[in-house]
């Protein structure tokens, strides 16, 4: 029988509840997320139950890392889902504010990270997106002070700009990475899968199959430029709008100019229809 977890949507209560988790002296993980959740997501959870006593997640989707163009207004919202999800994981306690809460009026202040954050991936397409990301999350890690924080690989670059930004500012939590839960065909699972028709949904597992064979021919010692023109080749033939589709220092994300460079991520984000997809695979 799975238990209801406690649910709070303010910040005194956030607050009363944590108290009592300390009071015990229980390790808290914390798992951000926009909702909408999935079995990506579960894996999260499973992840922070491993490493901490108590469980708790975040479901905010922050309007701050979407820009006017972008699908704030459609995003998918799941609630009554997510919440049975998560108590049949047996979370402890879900943090769900809403916007007044997590930016009140008057609200004046943000993070502006650089390093992994300027690279020319997500933020090339993106400029306002990991300002949203490092504020929201600045605030759910000083709100929640949990031991661990527990973020998907599939969401690299942000993976990487969390884990600098908690770094640099002293927020005593450890940000873990867990690697990407992918279907069955090797589509990365998204909550924005949702948006692909069925004739696209069959053709979304090409991202995965191109950095595949791209890294293949990358470990077998063929030139990085034209290994990763092949992937890109076949991503666009596929009928993808590629976005980019690069090979970067695992660490850093700096541009490299062979494997010898250090640790290798392929990442790529391209357009299929009207749903961007983002994906990203060890070298």
């Amino acid at each position: 029988m799975s238990r209801n977890p406690m649910i709070v949507r303010t910040v005194p209560a956030l607050r009363r509840a944590l108290d009592g988790i300390r009071a015990k002296k229980a390790t808290t993980a914390l798992v951000p997320t926009m909702g909408a959740l999935h079995d990506g997501h579960v894996s999260l959870v499973r992840l922070a139950k491993r490493r901490a006593r108590k469980v708790i997640v975040s479901i905010f989707v922050n309007p701050t890392q979407f820009a006017p163009s972008e699908d704030f207004g459609s995003y998918p919202r799941t609630w009554k889902a997510d919440v049975a999800r998560l108590a049949a994981e047996e979370v402890d306690l879900i943090w769900n504010p809403d916007v007044k809460t997590m930016y009140p009026d008057g609200f004046a202040t943000r993070i502006v990270p650089e390093g992994p954050a300027t690279v020319g991936l997500e933020d090339r397409f993106r400029p306002h997106f990991f300002g949203g990301v490092a504020t929201v999350v600045g605030k759910l890690f000083t709100q929640v002070r949990p031991d661990f924080a527990i973020f998907g690989e599939k969401d690299f670059q942000q993976l990487r700009v969390v884990t600098r930004m908690a770094r640099d500012l002293d927020l005593g939590v450890k940000v873990i990475g867990s690697r990407t839960v992918r279907e069955r065909d090797g589509l990365a699972m998204s909550s924005r899968n949702v948006y692909l028709s069925p004739e696209e949904r069959l053709t979304a597992p090409v991202l995965y199959r191109a950095m595949k064979e791209s890294a293949a021919r990358l470990r077998a010692g063929d030139d990085l430029a034209a290994a990763m023109a092949g992937g890109a080749e076949l991503i666009a033939k596929a009928g993808f709008i590629l976005d980019y589709f690069e090979a970067r220092h695992a660490e850093t994300l700096a541009p490299i100019a062979s494997v010898k460079d250090g640790p290798v991520r392929i990442l790529v984000a391209a357009r299929l229809g009207k749903t961007r997809l983002i994906d990203n695979i060890a070298v």
